[in-house]
């Protein structure tokens, strides 16, 4: 084995080499760690009781009882008292002093290492109450620190356990239940009405309602019909359905989830780096401080070794830094799942801070604002004696990936116009202006008013309807040869009806400055950003020019968020602090370039992904604020003596404990 990476978030170890599972888990014997290839579920850890989950701790908490009581009794600590406490801590902390001790022989100094110090120096020094005391509870607290961490990890399974394992699938005209490992690309899957389904595909036949709760959020059912499509691990609410498998089961829309979400746990946020770097620098001071507390009062002032090597020992305790290191990773993990689960995809910590700090979100209009099927609002010939121009208006638009060209071939379809048959050639997009394309040897273009501003028929009433048009909302497409102005089409994108709420509630958490980035035309733009609330409508931006502004108003702001649909405002998304995009379900590049991607194509993910990752940089702030406020004030307690073992402990254990508790107020966050 040459390297292995550990992701604690996610429960993972990645390992790059030649080794066998046998042999991992040897190596892991002395922590019972179980392992499983990644595609495997883990062995079921049997159900045990309370004693036999923490028979150690208990018998440990017996023993000290025992000491205790026979301390009362003979009014002073024998053999036999000491025997108990010296049972209690073999017992307890058995496992603390391997690891410490192996930490010790590295010179690696953790919390394992100076709890084994302080613990072996307490019974030198003969306090064996106290260092049985010290074992317990540190056991208690790593006890609870784990519990902790399986809550927060529950996230990734949940996760996991959503899609079957299996499904009923036809192939060769036979019907047969196969595992998903076995189901291939191009087989058809027999989904019937309450089943989940197994694997990512096209609906072949029939229709149905489509819980996809599971992986984009939504509340209510989606109505799906022959050719959509339908992720793993969603409901099959109603009819009969026939899918044709088009993933694998490594790469289905879930798996990239679980994958994404797992890295995301396991990626450092910038709170975790100072923390990191903090501690590398921290324990080796307290062990300095611990010795110069043990030492100086004794051999400057005549002062009693016991009294202050006990004292230098405590110090030790208290210095641990367990809240301190595990204050950010439980925040971030317990945020990214409970995001996930609520169908907002968060791919690191580092976007989860920083969308915590952001003031100023902008939006990409079209999709995002606006539902991305518009209508085709008005048509307006210019040459009335020429024949009617919808029919290679209608070819052209058909070669389009434009989302507006959908308006135009469904008026086109009504009214009955076969555009389809006819043959466009030299077909291309002129960026951020329009299309062109040849019909019988005649070339024709469709855009904006800007590409027929010196041809034939572009006169005064013609800017005149444009003007009104757009004032009116409409984006107003020209459409003509390379000399002559031939009709006027209006298209209006319908606004999201909760576009207008979703700004209303960004205002309502702070975030006042919002933009509107689109490639409309400004009277259109501030028709619909007026009619929405936006504060800002910057318009007739070609895709360069929308990462133009991101990059100014990072600069002018310092940052900025993105919302947009992941294709086309891939570059705006990459500059700006924080890349959002819109449907993210079923859409590699949404999944690929986004820090963020609200699966659900929903917006109302938007208001709960601020208040979430405001929460928990909140929270963050205040596990580190209180861990080293705790470890300030307990060191403190050294000046005047008062600093004892207990002491020392609980005020690790408790620190440790409230800072995990913390971290898991982050689950009670719901997407209202």
């Amino acid at each position: 084995m040459d390297q292995a990476n550990v992701n604690f978030g996610a429960s993972k170890i990645t390992v790059y080499g030649d080794t066998s599972i046998e042999e991992l888990e040897k190596a892991g014997a002395f922590e019972n760690l179980q392992l499983a290839p990644e595609d495997a579920p883990l062995p079921e850890k049997e159900k045990k009781s309370f004693w036999e989950s923490y028979r150690k701790e208990s018998l440990s908490i017996l023993f000290i009882i025992l000491g205790y009581a026979s301390v009362l009794m003979d009014g002073e600590e024998s053999g036999f008292t000491i025997a108990l406490f010296a049972a209690a801590i073999v017992i307890g902390g058995t496992s603390l002093f391997i690891t410490g001790l192996k930490n010790l022989s590295r010179l690696d100094f953790d919390m394992r290492t100076l709890m084994t110090i302080a613990v072996i120096g307490a019974a030198i020094i003969g306090e064996w109450g106290e260092a049985a005391v010290v074992v317990v509870l540190f056991a208690i607290s790593e006890a609870l620190e784990t519990y902790s961490m399986d809550k927060a990890r529950a996230s990734i399974q949940s996760l996991m356990d959503i899609a079957p394992n299996e499904a009923l699938v036809k192939r060769n005209g036979q019907e047969m239940t196969l595992h998903v490992k076995d189901i291939q690309i191009g087989d058809i899957m027999v989904i019937k009405p309450g089943q989940k389904i197994a694997m990512d595909g096209k609906i072949t036949q029939g229709s149905s309602a489509i819980n996809q709760a599971a992986i984009t959020g939504e509340s209510l059912p989606i109505s799906k019909v022959e050719g959509d499509e339908v992720f793993a691990g969603t409901l099959n609410e109603e009819g009969y359905l026939e899918v044709e498998v088009t993933k694998t089961v490594q790469d289905t829309t879930l798996s990239k989830i679980i994958h994404l979400v797992e890295e995301a746990q396991a990626e450092r946020a910038p709170s975790q780096h100072f923390v990191d770097k903090f501690a590398r620098y921290y324990t080796p001071v307290i062990i300095l401080v611990a010795l110069l507390v043990a030492l100086v009062p004794p051999l400057l002032l005549g002062a009693s070794w016991g009294t202050w090597v006990y004292q230098g020992l405590a110090v030790l305790v208290v210095g641990c830094p367990c809240a301190l290191v595990i204050s950010t990773p439980v925040a971030i993990v317990t945020a990214i799942g409970n995001a996930a689960k609520n169908g907002v995809l968060i791919k690191g910590g580092v976007y989860l801070e920083e969308m915590g700090a952001i003031r100023s979100i902008a939006f990409d209009k079209t999709g995002t604002l606006t539902k991305g099927t518009p209508e085709m609002t008005g048509y307006h010939l210019v040459t009335s004696n020429s024949p009617d121009p919808m029919s290679w208006i209608a070819a052209l638009e058909y070669k389009s990936q434009h989302p507006l060209a959908a308006a135009i071939l469904q008026r086109a379809d009504e009214k009955q116009i076969d555009y389809k048959q006819i043959e466009v050639s030299d077909f291309s997009a002129l960026t951020g202006k329009g299309i062109t394309g040849k019909i019988d040897r005649t070339t024709y273009y469709i855009g904006s008013p800007s590409l027929f501003k010196n041809k034939a028929g572009y006169d005064e009433q013609i800017i005149e309807r444009i003007h009104d048009w757009q004032a009116q909302g409409n984006t107003v497409m020209l459409a003509g040869t390379e000399t002559q102005l031939h009709a006027l089409i209006a298209v209006r994108d319908t606004i999201r009806k909760e576009s207008s709420t979703i700004i209303k509630q960004l205002s309502e958490l702070g975030i006042s400055n919002t933009i509107m980035l689109t490639g409309d035309n400004q009277r259109t733009a501030n028709a619909i950003g007026n009619e929405i609330g936006i504060s800002q409508a910057k318009a007739e931006l070609l895709p360069q020019d929308k990462l133009t502004f991101i990059k100014s108003y990072r600069e002018q702001y310092g940052s900025v968020a993105m919302v947009g649909d992941g294709v086309n405002d891939a570059p705006a998304l990459a500059s700006s602090t924080v890349g959002i995009a819109m449907g993210g379900a079923g859409t590699d590049t949404a999944l690929e370039t986004a820090d963020i991607a609200l699966m659900g194509d929903d917006l109302n993910k938007l208001p709960y992904t601020v208040k979430l990752s405001r929460k928990a940089l909140a929270i963050i702030k205040q596990n580190i604020t209180f861990s080293l406020v705790v470890k300030l004030a307990a060191l403190l307690l050294v000046i005047p003596g008062w600093l004892t073992l207990w002491i020392a402990i609980f005020a690790d254990m408790g620190a440790t404990l409230l800072v995990t508790l913390n971290g898991l107020r982050l689950l009670r966050v719901k997407d209202n």
